[in-house]
Formats: structure tokens, sequence, C-alpha cells
């Protein structure tokens, strides 16, 4: 009987796999101690990158086989300025290559993409085993100048499932956010997550508030100062590809970035950070670009309704920012930019002059006014999602939209609603978006106002009852109408907790800490540590899109740490 186990290196990008032979134990019928068994083990490679196939006939089939260089016990893959080492020990390596072609993959072809790959090996490896023996298997990315040492034993590190849930939660939490901060220039960036993302504004800001309340504030600061220098006229990058930072189709990471500056200078209790330097100017001036340009419009027309003092948000804008098709149409005014804005006019309110707070005081309390004289629904009590409408539109003439969404808690976190009894039914109407570890981004129900999703002349759903439960298919004709009318979200749902306390003090934190420990089974499985970016809305709830998603492990961290202070 062998047992496998999968094992870390002390060294990044190295991974182990060993086969143990159990001792017989003197029971009958089972092979005795001293009689070996031969354990062969043979590796398939591919070289791609999360979004290719590996086509032989393309070039690898004569390529690859060049590229390997074998040993007694291994052999080094060298395709191209990286390498690949795999060694046993014991054991021994046959130089023996042959493809497998055609390799089907079926989550592939649930999202529309070729689903057939072609692997190569190199040979096998076996090794003479008996009772109480072992074959280790080790894989190592080489570093670009490193030499090629043999592989020693003692490398071995345990990846034990079951120390993730005797660890307390927090320093689970804690260390696998280091994973997603990434050196950009003198300064550091997020990786959203892993694979596909790259750095993206409001992951980044969202991700920084846990890294603050971690109290990780080097990192934190080198990732405000980052897109800090990025604000020009209100705006900051949507997303960053190598160099370019020119996509800046987004209204709520400007205000995010403002939450994250008013998190750092409450968790340090002065003011100070707002005087640090961010390229040539200070944070205090990047904070007031932001607000004075919002309210002035900035050049993708986010821009503040002076009768209202709301903020309109083009279409793709916020973060349910899916697009051609949109699958979630929100132009207008979102219920959580109203929330971040209600947040932002506080903070400046705090950091201004004496002369000027009274000012910006008046105008927050006007959206805290206007968001429940136009978003309040009168049937069921809880939040617009949005209020829908045209460019250059006031507020009050847009349209209500009766979509049960996950949005308006952040009215509730973010002190924009503080009626109890509006914010009681805010968080009571959300559990019926709740499933274990995330919340649904719209609710299984019909809506009076019509959501319909057009691709290529085409509808893609019913507009009266737009939820879909599964996310798979084509990107654009069955993911992306899913992605955010029913797929669950994982970063959304700690704040669906940190409302819950909220609302319900001492006791509703209890049930609040209940809620989010469910989040637990997510990270004992799929992405060992990690938290997925998104679940099916419908049962059995199964991981979709990242398998690893920043923001999903940072705020799962913040409120978790808040809700147990």
């Amino acid at each position: 009987c062998l047992f496998i186990q999968m094992t870390m290196g002390k060294k990044e990008n190295e991974i182990q796999m060993t086969f143990s032979r159990h001792l017989s134990e003197g029971a009958a019928g089972l092979l005795a101690n001293h009689k070996p068994i031969r354990l062969i083990v043979r590796p398939d490679i591919e070289n791609r990158n999360c979004h290719d196939v590996t086509k032989a006939y393309q070039g690898p089939e004569h390529s690859w086989p060049e590229a390997v260089r074998s040993t007694d016990n291994g052999f080094i893959f060298s395709p191209s300025h990286h390498r690949l080492a795999l060694h046993a020990f014991p054991g021994s390596f046959v130089w023996e290559p042959e493809w497998h072609y055609m390799v089907h993959r079926s989550q592939d072809k649930e999202r529309g993409q070729d689903p057939d790959s072609d692997l190569f090996s190199p040979g096998y490896f076996f090794s003479e085993i008996k009772g109480g023996g072992t074959m280790t298997v080790n894989a190592r990315i080489l570093a670009p100048l490193e030499e090629e040492h043999p592989v020693q034993k003692n490398n071995i590190r345990p990846v034990d499932r079951g120390s993730l849930s005797r660890q307390p939660p927090e320093k689970n939490l804690e260390k696998a956010m280091t994973h997603f901060i990434v050196k950009r220039g003198d300064l550091k960036s997020v990786i959203a997550g892993y694979p596909w993302f790259l750095d993206w504004g409001r992951d980044s800001m969202i991700f920084t508030r846990g890294l603050i309340a971690a109290g990780r504030t080097t990192a934190a600061r080198a990732i405000l100062k980052q897109f800090g220098k990025f604000e020009q006229d209100g705006t900051l990058p949507n997303v960053i590809y190598g160099e370019n930072a020119g996509n800046r189709d987004t209204s709520d990471a400007p205000l995010w970035f403002c939450v994250a500056c008013s998190d750092m200078v409450a968790f340090e209790g002065n003011d100070s950070f707002l005087e640090e330097q961010c390229g040539r100017r200070t944070i205090r001036n990047v904070l007031m670009s932001i607000g004075d340009a919002t309210i002035h419009g900035t050049p993708g027309n986010v821009r503040m309704d002076p009768e209202s003092g709301l903020v309109f948000s083009p279409c793709h804008f916020s973060w349910m920012d899916t697009n051609h098709p949109a699958g979630s149409p929100r132009e207008g005014y979102p219920i959580e930019i109203q929330a971040l804005w209600y947040h932002y006019l506080s903070l400046r309110a705090r950091i201004s002059p004496l002369t000027s707070k009274k000012k910006w005081q008046k105008m927050a309390n006007k959206v805290k006014h206007s968001i429940r004289d136009l978003f309040l629904l009168e049937t069921g009590g809880y939040l617009s999602d949005c209020l829908h409408c045209s460019p250059g539109a006031p507020a009050r003439k847009a349209e209500q939209d009766d979509a049960l969404r996950p949005n308006q808690l952040f009215a509730v976190t973010l002190d924009a609603v503080t009626d109890g009894t509006i914010t009681k039914k805010v968080v009571e109407a959300c559990q019926e978006l709740l499933v274990p570890g995330a919340i649904r981004s719209l609710a299984d129900r019909p809506v009076r106002r019509p959501l319909e999703i057009v691709h290529n002349g085409n509808r893609l759903n019913d507009p009266h009852h737009p939820y879909k439960g599964i996310y798979t298919g084509d990107e654009d004709t069955g993911r992306k109408p899913a992605y955010h009318n029913g797929t669950a979200w994982t970063w959304v749902f700690p704040s669906f907790c940190e409302a819950w306390g909220k609302v319900f003090g001492e006791q509703g934190v209890e049930t609040a800490m209940a809620w989010l420990a469910s989040s637990t089974s997510l990270i004992n499985t799929g992405c060992i540590g990690q938290v997925p970016e998104i679940l099916d809305g419908d049962f059995p709830h199964l991981h979709r899109g990242c398998d690893a998603q920043a923001w999903g492990v940072s705020e799962l961290y913040r409120v978790w740490k808040k809700l147990a202070s």
C-alpha cells in the first residue's frame, strides 16, 4: 500500500511528491517488508501561460526533446530562458521521450476555449522500495544564474491541511496576503489574483485595507504611494498593463484609495501619513485632487450631481464592470459609489482647515439625505442598487431598480446610512444572497426594471428574471451574463458579516463570526490556504474564476480581525 504526499521545498518555486510504502506489520496476504516493489513515475510537461495550449506539431515536438539534459536521477528542461529541474531520490531516470496528444480539459471546454493540449514526457523515474521506504520526486524552477546542485532530502516541508485549522484563522490569512504583494519600481503593487490577473486599481486599494488592519503599514504605504502617483484629474488606473496605466475606466478605485488612506490615518492615530510625498505631491494633495475633480467632472465623466450631491458613474465603471456585452449595465448612480463618496466627504471634513470643514460636512449630510430619499424602496425596505439614467441627468430623475444586490451593504459599513430601521432591513434582505463563504451578486427573483443583456443582436437572458447561478460557457455569451447576476463573490461576503455585526451589536457579532467561519471550507479546499475569486450561485457552489484572489483573502482577514477584537 502506497501513501502519496505533496510537499513544498524550502526554496522558491519548489515542490515535491513523496511516495511511501507502508509496513506490512506481518498482516496475512501482504508483501513482506524485505521484498521490494518497483515504482515507476512518468512526468508530463507543458510550457505555456494559462491562456494557451501546447500543440506539438507547431514546433515543440522537435525542439522540446532537444531542450532536455538528463542525469542519472533526473533531468533539466530548458526550452527558453527558464529551466525546470526534476530529480528523484532515491531513484534513477530513464530517457524515453514520448508525447501524449489531445489531452482533454473539460473546464476549458466549458469556458469556450480550446480544450485539447499536448503533453511531453522526457522519460520516467524508477526506484526499488521496501516496506517503510520512500521515493521523492522534486521539481523546481531554477533561477537564471543558479547552479544545478543536487536536491537534498532536508528540503522537504510538508503541506499539512490540518495545520490550517489548528492555526488562528487570522494568522493563515495574514500569511496568504503576502503572496499578492509585488515590486513595481521603487514601490509596491498588488497582483489581483492567480492566475490571469494583473494589478487592478480597485482591487489593490481594497486589498490594502487588509494590510493596514494587519499592521503591515510599510507595504500599505508603498502601494498607496504607487497608485497615488498615478492619480490624474481625479482618476486612478483601472488596470495596469506593463507600464501602461492609461485604462482609467473606474469610478470606485479613486474612492477606495481614499478609504484606504482613511484607514491608515485611523490605524496610526494621526494625520502624518497625509503629508508624505507621493511623487511631486503629498497624499493630502492627491486626496483633494480626487474630490475636486469628482465635483467638477473627470475626463471619464464621473461627476457629482450638484442638486443631490450624488455621483454619476458611466456604464461599466463600478466593480460590476463587465462590458461588451454589459452584463450589469449600472449607468447612473450606483449605491456603493454614493457610500464611498459620503465616506470621502466625511474624511475631507475631518482633514480640512477649520475654514472649510463645515462646507464638506454639509456636502456629506446632503449625500446622506439623498441616499435615504432616492434609494429607499417602498416595497421591501432595502436600498435600490442603482438609479439608472443617461449622462447629465440629475439623480431625482433617474429610475430606481429593485434588483436585490449586496452593494447596499457598503452604505451600512461606510456609515452612509445609519437609521437603524433601514440598516436592519438592508442586512436582513441580503441574507437571501448568502452561500457558504460568499454572497451572490443578484437574488434569484423577478425584477421590476428589466435587465436585458444583448450580444451581437441576440438577447442572452430573461430580462425580467436575469439571475444566472452557474458561471460557465463562452465568456461573452455564458460567463459575462452570470458574472454579476447570480455568481457568488468572496470579497463582498465579509462586508455582509461586518454590517450584520454593526447593526445587531454584541449578539450580532457572534452570528457574524459564525457566518464568516464558513469561509474556512474554501480555504481548506481548492488552492489550499487561499480564497477563490467566485463560486457558482447555485448548489453545490463550485469554485470558479481565480483560484487565489487578493481582495477575497484580505477582506476576510480585515473583517475577521475587526469582529474578533
